[in-house]
């Protein structure tokens, strides 16, 4: 089973699981971590997403809102007073909720967590539901320092195709009120390989994105995600993407702009001004603990793996019987060494290879010569001080890459 959250990559999780032992030593402590918490609402749902999310009936908000509260006060009684770096709040959109629900979930945390004094705290928000009232101000001042504006399209025409509730004019007021709220660290996300889109028209893009000024940019290429209504469009022929050669374009020559505009493409999909890296992705992409709140939220801590069910009533009803978390996978050292190659060869800094020996207790290279000696000599790899990195002409196949690797250390 595929299990994504928040910043779309992906975990492989099977599904066996085991009950976790209520008298036995905490099995979920660790000293430091990072939480993600879901809000399962949208105003719409777009065409193309297939992440879990629901349009609220007047009932929903508050019987999710209640249940937070208990696998909050459920977490604080299991973890204690643990250590948290980084809070992202995902969805779905979470601006869809009043910025008073947004307070009241971070004043819960801060009594139940020990949130860093320094701790990044990020927030998704769609432009038209962010720009209600006095919003963006009112979640700033309640802490969120972070701010994630999924924009996708500055095309009108695009926005339509991807079925999105906001304009390009309300996309760009956002981004200026967020400032004028006190915002310093915004990330936009933008979606690149549109049915009908150019390379110029992509390129001509970024030339806009970049002079709306974020901090962090997300680009990510349009997939068809299974069951969902771009799919069952394409499958029917109504749904042209670009051709290979064009999406392998606009990544590239995309990748080089934003880096002359100062950019830094530090992980496939994302680039960052200096300083302005998103913690909280890097803190998975690095392997690090994680705990997950709300419907369909995943958690991994020390090796142990769960995932709360995606069905609102479900949810409430085990946050109430104390059952979330209550049945957990145990990650063996194979399974944590795919995911740390799968992730870490996301980013441009790479997999340490001295990071292969300490979970497997065998050499890659000594494993993977053959292969990686050949995706050298085709310029998708380089190997430089203990770490292997993908090419940027390496990302562009890079999941290919990676089940080549997963093969390989199936044989072995």
């Amino acid at each position: 089973m595929l299990i994504r959250q928040q910043c779309r990559f992906y975990i492989f999780v099977e599904e066996k699981y085991t009950i976790l032992d209520a008298c036995a030593p905490c099995p979920y402590f660790q000293p430091v971590m990072l939480l993600y918490l879901h809000v399962p609402f949208c105003r719409s749902k777009c065409g193309y997403c297939a992440f879990h999310s629901q349009v609220p009936d007047d009932n929903a908000v508050q019987v999710y809102l209640d249940a937070l509260m208990r696998e909050i006060a459920l977490w604080g009684d299991r973890l204690g007073n643990v250590s948290v770096e980084t809070i992202f709040i995902g969805g779905g959109t979470p601006s869809i909720l009043p910025s008073k629900a947004i307070d009241v979930i971070l004043n819960r945390l801060s009594k139940t967590f020990a949130i860093s004094s320094g701790a990044e705290i990020s927030m998704e928000a769609n432009p038209e539901s962010a720009l209600r009232d006095s919003f963006l101000h009112d979640v700033h001042a309640s802490g969120i320092n972070r701010l994630s504006l999924g924009i996708q399209s500055l095309n009108r025409d695009l926005l339509h195709t991807l079925g999105r509730p906001h304009s390009a004019k309300q996309a760009i007021e956002a981004i200026e009120r967020a400032r004028q709220s006190g915002f310093a660290n915004i990330n936009i996300d933008f979606i690149w390989g549109l049915p009908g889109q150019r390379i110029k028209h992509w390129l001509e893009e970024l030339k806009q994105i970049v002079k709306l000024g974020p901090d962090h940019i997300s680009c990510y290429s349009l997939t068809i995600e299974e069951n969902t209504p771009f799919e069952a469009a394409y499958d029917d022929g109504k749904l042209e993407l670009p051709s290979d050669d064009d999406q392998g374009k606009m990544f590239l020559y995309g990748s080089d702009f934003l880096e002359l505009q100062g950019y830094s493409h530090y992980e496939i999909s994302n680039f960052a001004r200096m300083g302005f890296q998103c913690r909280h992705n890097l803190g998975y992409w690095e392997g690090a603990d994680y705990l997950g709140l709300g419907p369909s939220a995943v958690s991994t801590i020390r090796s142990r793996r769960w995932k709360n069910t995606k069905d609102l009533g479900e949810y409430a009803e085990k946050t109430r019987n104390g059952q979330i978390g209550e049945y957990a996978e145990t990650l063996t050292p194979h399974d944590r060494m795919e995911e740390l190659i799968m992730l870490r060869l996301r980013t441009a800094r790479g997999l340490r290879l001295a990071a292969y020996k300490e979970l497997t207790g065998r050499v890659f290279m000594e494993d993977f010569r053959p292969m990686i000696t050949a995706l050298h000599q085709h310029g998708l790899v380089k190997i430089r001080n203990g770490y292997l990195n993908l090419t940027k002409r390496g990302m562009l196949v890079s999941n290919t890459i990676i089940e080549n690797l997963f093969e390989a250390m199936d044989r072995l």
